[in-house]
């Protein structure tokens, strides 16, 4: 079979190579054929050695996957061969909580990844497909999309009517704006792009914010919402713009802290969080029994993921540079 994989860190060490198919499938293991990944942060991060250069090498990078089940172990009861499957980013985190190496546990490294044409994974390290997607737009859904709706749904309850704050227009902002207004929440995109912004309207943003126009734009939000704040901030900035989240918080407001693309270090004001009983609350993805709620919500919806540009795999080194230039609207995704 077909992988991707890096025997050091750095971009310009991810080579396509040919390895001997898997062979041995466990009592409660399930063999995949993936036919698709789609790219997160974290994939470039990792493929460079910046995100733990601890893990071990050789690895194929990628933690988002979709395909179908070929092979299933003597005690699966949960699969069938022929079945259309996503597989998940920490294949033991099943609840909403998990423990810390449960957390850790995940494909893409430490585990060996999604840019791969066949994957051995535990059958509870799967879930059903969305019937209405395509390989390509459901590869989509295992980290970017999980995040987003754990936020939202997991860790905190959003309202129709409450006000949600999307900064920028990756993977995980443009799942939650769609899921804000799956919802009837009223969406405040903000962006550096106004032709993305054009686009996030399209896709039903109430209020578009340039923030390099606006520099002060947590001011913006409390003029937009009549100076009461908003209910939910979608914050993959971190240090960088956490200050102007803050401002732009209700006070018992949330403060979902997904990214760090501005920076993960700088002075910061602190204070506003506190008296204003501020949550902020970290996101990594989610489990199992969450992705599978999500999942009946978006087939039930009809919901489709923006699907940015897609790549063969063996053009994934061009995806990350594509990724890493931040020009992409929603997500890349690479066939297998």
């Amino acid at each position: 079979m077909r992988q991707a994989e890096i025997k050091q860190f750095g971009l310009e060490n991810l080579n396509v190579i040919e390895v001997p198919d898997p062979k041995v499938v466990g009592p409660t293991e399930v063999l995949v054929r993936l036919r698709a990944a789609s790219l997160n942060y974290r994939d470039s991060l990792v493929v460079e050695g910046k995100y733990n250069p601890k893990f071990p090498l050789p690895l194929v990078p990628c933690s988002d996957g979709a395909g179908e089940v070929i092979q299933i172990g003597s005690s699966v009861t949960e699969w069938q061969v022929g079945d259309k499957v996503l597989l998940t980013f920490a294949p033991k985190w099943i609840a909403k909580e998990a423990t810390h190496s449960e957390i850790r546990h995940t494909i893409g490294g430490p585990l060996p990844g999604t840019l791969r044409e066949l994957a051995i994974v535990p059958e509870t390290g799967l879930v059903k497909m969305p019937k209405h997607l395509t390989y390509e737009e459901a590869a989509t859904l295992p980290c970017a999309a999980l995040t987003a709706w754990s936020g939202l749904f997991q860790f905190s309850q959003l309202k129709p009517g409450e006000f949600v704050v999307v900064q920028g227009t990756g993977g995980v902002s443009i799942f939650a704006l769609q899921f804000a207004k799956l919802m009837g929440a009223k969406v405040i995109l903000t962006s550096s792009s106004d032709e993305k912004l054009e686009r996030g309207k399209n896709l039903g943003a109430d209020f578009l914010i340039n923030y390099k126009e606006t520099k002060d734009w947590g001011k913006e939000v409390r003029r937009i919402t009549d100076k009461v704040g908003a209910d939910h901030i979608i914050e993959v900035g971190g240090a960088g713009t956490l200050e102007q989240s803050i401002a732009a918080c209700r006070p018992f407001g949330v403060i979902h802290l997904i990214g760090i693309l501005a920076g993960r270090s700088g002075e910061l004001n602190l204070l506003p969080a506190v008296m204003n009983n501020l949550k902020i609350q970290g996101l990594v993805v989610g489990g199992r029994k969450a992705f599978i709620e999500m999942n009946q919500a978006i087939e039930q919806s009809g919901l489709k993921p923006v699907v940015d540009k897609v790549f063969p795999l063996e053009n994934a080194v061009e995806a990350i540079q594509y990724l890493r230039s931040g020009s992409h609207f929603g997500k890349i995704v690479i066939t297998i």
